[in-house]
């Protein structure tokens, strides 16, 4: 019987440690086929993708992954929680899928587990300790690590500090996927693939190795002959490509224009309709792009020990793609769609094996022609939007429509 490894992706360029991690993925579960659930024009960050969601695609075909499935916008811009949600219920619902790969920070998967276990089922005792870290001003994220870590030295004292784990950016998502693989009691087997040269958001240059955003600072000083090394030929041709035809958007800053102009049309009420927006947080806001055009600027004057630079960038893009907290809300509680982007030989035949009850998106007309389900049509929607919003930062060929006209990548 042949095995199935899922993984979950940005490919945000697709670099030498995303090759890397896929032959160790493939080679720990002894997998045939690697599905991957990729994120489309927008990051989990609240930044664009570099490349579109397709150019994106051929790159991840040429290098290992044998059918990319589009993570929706809506799942791909929101929290860890919320993106893991999305990941995790599309790898389940396609009911073929043997193993989960992920990178982590952490030597040892098991502590990310016991970590996952208390979050999936949230004892009281946690509840109360979260509570009171959050009255003390702190981001969710280190609000919950010190809960965590003070609730497992109440009940476990001899085990070691857990707080240091939290603050790895692979940890904490690697930790979510598992929590929610928890809670869908799902049989998919977890592995953790321990990054060893570049950590996530790192701009350090090691041997061939670099992370995405090392990448992307690259280019942004215009040394794009050193990326060369960092990335798999075909991926850098493709990446070249795109540069060269001023069809790529490096960060979510070419938006600026636009995020300010909507955020100044919008009312303190409206604002406050974005997701992520609490505690007044939308009068700070509508305050502070009163007095600005530049984004970084208005970012630093909104963001503080509560609100992260990573959420206020969600946020904003929130407000570029006219997403609203009922929109989310709605994504909380469905299965999302399985669309697919592209795939090989080995990946049509992991369509094939797909369970025939479970709807597979191989063309957005043809799907929005027999669909009934007004949630996933709110869903695509904001996907159709995210493309078109994409490509207007672009100094050529600025067309609309793509997710009509773009037709699957087959390799």
């Amino acid at each position: 019987m042949k095995k199935i490894l899922g993984i979950v992706a940005e490919y945000n360029p697709f670099h030498n440690g995303h090759l890397y991690h896929i032959e160790k993925s493939k080679q720990e579960a002894q997998a045939d086929y690697v599905v991957a659930i990729m994120t489309g024009n927008f990051t989990q960050r609240g930044d664009t993708s570099i490349v579109d969601k397709w150019e994106k695609t051929k790159m991840a075909l040429n290098n290992g992954v044998d059918l990319v499935i589009e993570l929706p916008t809506i799942f791909s811009i929101s929290s860890a929680e919320n993106f893991a949600y999305g990941s995790m219920k599309i790898l389940n619902k396609l009911g073929i899928i043997d193993y989960l790969s992920f990178g982590i920070e952490e030597d040892n998967i098991s502590n990310l587990e016991y970590i996952a276990e208390i979050l999936a089922n949230e004892p009281k005792e946690f509840q109360e300790l979260l509570k009171n870290e959050l009255s003390k001003g702190e981001s969710f994220a280190k609000a919950r690590a010190e809960a965590i870590n003070k609730f497992i030295n109440k009940n476990n004292p001899n085990n070691n500090n857990y707080t240091d784990i939290l603050t790895g950016s692979n940890n904490i998502l690697a930790i979510e996927y598992l929590k929610t693989l928890k809670r869908m009691k799902s049989k998919i087997k977890p592995i953790g693939i321990k990054r060893n040269s570049v950590f996530y958001n790192s701009k350090r240059i090691i041997d061939n190795y670099a992370s995405s955003t090392g990448i992307r600072h690259l280019i942004q000083i215009k040394k794009i002959n050193e990326v060369s090394r960092l990335m798999p030929n075909t991926s850098f041709r493709i990446l070249y490509e795109n540069i060269r035809n001023n069809t790529y958007n490096l960060n979510v800053n070419v938006f600026s224009k636009e995020i300010i102009y909507k955020l100044r049309m919008m009312s303190s009420e409206e604002i406050a309709d974005l997701p992520d927006v609490t505690e007044g947080l939308e009068n700070l806001i509508k305050s502070s792009v009163d007095k600005t055009n530049n984004l970084d600027e208005l970012i630093n004057m909104i963001k503080s020990k509560r609100y992260t630079q990573t959420r206020i960038q969600r946020i904003l893009l929130y407000s570029l793609l006219g997403i609203k907290k009922e929109d989310m809300e709605i994504a909380k509680k469905i299965t999302p769609y399985i669309r697919v982007l592209g795939f090989n030989n080995n990946g049509k035949e992991i369509i094939s094996k797909i369970n025939s009850k479970v709807k597979v998106i191989t063309s957005i007309k043809k799907f929005e022609d027999q669909n009934k389900n007004v949630k996933y049509n709110k869903m695509l929607d904001i996907d159709k939007r995210a493309t078109d919003i994409y490509t207007l930062a672009y100094q050529k060929n600025s067309v609309a429509n793509l997710d009509y006209t773009k037709g699957i990548i087959v390799i």
